[in-house]
């Protein structure tokens, strides 16, 4: 076959399994959309190279396949950094082609050249620049293995537009091999029949499922673990979903803002089994104060994670589901814990989260709880960052993986709606939540319009709160109140601006509003948005203070 690189790059997309791709055209990718057009999966126009990333990202976690979207050289392609880096942190399989300069102005600078190789190196897991038509075959297949294979993360393929211009036969090969790199054969089960012993013999153990059960689906056999053994469950925030959150089993995410549950069962524990976690400052805490009293046993497929947070005397390298099975295989379950969970039904009953606000307006909580009743336990939630998300990690029971989507990582604001498109590109027909808060919508406003040309099914909740909420409760706890740059409330009314990008929008103050208005979002078709408006000194907790202790804790001041 000889075909342009344009047309190769549709026919390795095609022979890829793809169903869309994300972007937006630019100079030095004509070529590529002008072969696009003839493509049989979807072009999807974003109306920001960010946006189209994120989107990219969102339709991977929902779908489990690689996300693909395009952005052109220069600052078409400095405009996707964050979204690399923010599928990077998160392990998310990415194919991104961005377009280059001709060959041989590289160098030069040249209009709109941007070095993207140079600057995504230290944000994805490998980068290809393509300099000849004979390369670009065998970078495409290569990025789609390194993408999805061992653990998952986004992978840039630089293509300057003469070599999408020119031609040559297409051989696009079925195997590809790299060097040094061979995920599909590390493992490493050298402590594996200690740490079943290990696990077997404690009498106050907690299993701790990080984002890897998901990517290794693992749920099932961790369901089996939990149940059979009588082994209570928390998760991290990536992790949420890997573990039905209205199991009686379930701890809840652990962590800043994790239940009381779940981080004093991990400081008391004397046994930790860590799956596909990497033990991110966020869920630990102090390094030094962390589960002080447990044996930790980390399972992970990335050997660069196993000690490199905290120290195990345990480590497993290897896929979480294989692993699991073989703890099936060596645990018989009849070891009684019955003690272990009486003390933490105790603390479930000292320390239960509050849902409603005392001042008899919207809480945030009681918003998800809302939204919860609209979606059903195995809806699609997506959420941006600051404190709307770390709410929603708290009171949104996840109960299928896949369906709670989040920036964990980065924490990126601007996250939420492009995430919530990919998504329902993923899953068409299906209607997705969105929750996001005032200054995180502000980020990515412009995909409204995405929203409502596609006519996607997806409602926004908006909480207003007239802050950037998150810094702005630091700036309360920690900082003397001094609030600088974050309580300068929007001038606008997210209500009508949603409207005047067509969608249908409500606004509510109080729990009828807010039900009335749900009721018909839930129910329309296409896009619509629903502004709540929540008091602005509200904070989250339980909080664990940066660094700090995991039982120490700021619970709701009386």
């Amino acid at each position: 076959m000889i075909l342009s690189g344009a047309e190769m790059i549709v026919q390795a997309f095609q022979r890829e399994g793809v169903e869309c791709v994300f972007g937006i055209p630019g100079g030095s990718v004509i070529p590529l959309y002008d072969a696009l057009y003839d493509a049989p999966f979807r072009t999807i126009l974003t109306r920001h190279e960010q946006a189209a990333c994120h989107a990219a990202d969102g339709y991977a976690r929902v779908s489990g396949k690689v996300g693909v979207c395009i952005a052109t050289s220069g600052p078409g392609a400095t405009n996707i950094v964050t979204g690399l880096a923010n599928a990077h942190m998160d392990s998310v399989p990415l194919v991104v082609v961005t377009g280059q300069v001709v060959t041989s102005a590289i160098g030069t600078d040249a209009f709109q050249e941007a070095d993207i190789y140079g600057a995504s190196l230290p944000l994805v897991k490998h980068s290809f620049l393509v300099r000849t038509l004979e390369e670009l075959p065998y970078a495409l297949r290569g990025a789609f293995v390194i993408a999805s294979s061992g653990r998952p993360g986004p992978v840039l393929v630089d293509v300057p537009s003469s070599v999408q211009k020119d031609r040559g036969k297409f051989d696009y090969p079925p195997e590809v091999h790299f060097p040094g790199y061979h995920p599909e054969d590390r493992n490493d089960f050298t402590h594996l029949e200690r740490g079943i012993a290990t696990l077997s013999a404690s009498s106050k153990p907690v299993l701790l499922a990080g984002g890897g059960c998901i990517l290794a689906e693992a749920e099932a056999e961790l369901l089996k673990l939990a149940e059979t053994c009588n082994i209570p469950v928390a998760t991290t925030l990536m992790g949420k979903g890997a573990f039905p959150e209205t199991h009686p089993l379930s701890l809840g995410m652990v962590g800043m803002h994790g239940t009381p549950q779940a981080n004093l069962a991990v400081s008391e524990a004397e046994v930790l089994l860590a799956l596909g976690t990497r033990f991110s400052d966020r869920s630990t805490g102090g390094k030094n104060t962390y589960a002080p009293k447990a044996t930790i046993i980390h399972v992970d497929l990335d050997e660069a994670e196993l000690g490199k947070n905290i120290a195990t005397p345990l480590p497993i390298l290897g896929n979480a589901k294989l692993v699991l099975s073989r703890f099936l295989e060596g645990l018989s379950g009849q070891e009684d814990r019955t003690a272990w969970l009486e003390q933490i039904a105790g603390w479930r009953q000292k320390y239960p989260l509050r849902e409603d606000n005392p001042k008899d307006s919207l809480s945030v909580p009681g918003i998800l709880r809302k939204i919860q009743d609209f979606q059903g336990k195995e809806g699609i939630l997506t959420t941006d960052v600051g404190q709307h998300q770390m709410w929603a990690a708290l009171h949104y029971k996840v109960n299928r993986s896949r369906t709670y989507l989040t920036s964990g990582g980065l924490g990126t604001m601007g996250f939420g709606l492009p995430s919530a498109m990919g998504a329902a590109f993923a899953r068409p027909g299906e209607r997705i939540a969105c929750i996001v808060g005032d200054g995180s919508f502000l980020m990515n406003l412009q995909e409204l319009e995405t929203c409502k040309r596609y006519n996607l099914p997806i409602t926004m909740v908006l909480c207003n709160n007239g802050t950037l909420g998150m810094v702005r409760q630091w700036q309360d706890l920690f900082f003397r109140q001094r609030f600088s740059g974050t309580c300068e409330s929007p001038t606008c009314s997210f209500t009508e601006v949603a409207r005047a990008f067509g969608l249908k929008a409500w606004s509510a103050t109080d729990e009828k509003e807010l039900q009335e208005a749900l009721a018909q979002s839930f129910t329309s078709d296409g896009p619509s948005l629903v502004e709540c408006f929540v008091p602005p000194e509200d904070n989250v907790y339980p909080m664990v203070p940066a660094g700090g202790n995991l039982k120490n804790f700021l619970f709701y001041p009386t």
